[in-house]
């Protein structure tokens, strides 16, 4: 399996980069996904950012952001982490 696969709307992303990027164990994702730990947010590119989509993962303070293409080659990658209140 690629790194992420596209479906219509949807992307599946390998539990590797979520691991990676939110500095966890990958046995831990699956569960953290189910439990609602780990949230996402998906936005769609318009404009110049046409064919672009921004897939965003949040586990407690951590945030990781993949931007991709319409083939879900990850074109740039960051994490963050947010002050929790």
């Amino acid at each position: 399996m690629s790194e992420i696969t596209r479906n219509g709307e949807d992307f599946t992303v390998d539990a590797k980069i979520i691991a990676e990027g939110l500095d966890l164990p990958h046995h831990a994702i699956a569960r953290a996904m189910q439990s609602g730990a780990i949230t996402t947010r998906f936005e769609k590119g318009e404009g110049s950012d046409e064919g672009r989509f921004r897939l965003n993962f949040f586990y407690r303070d951590r945030t990781l952001r993949l931007t991709v293409d319409a083939d879900g080659n990850i074109l740039s990658r960051a994490r963050f982490r947010r002050s929790v209140k």
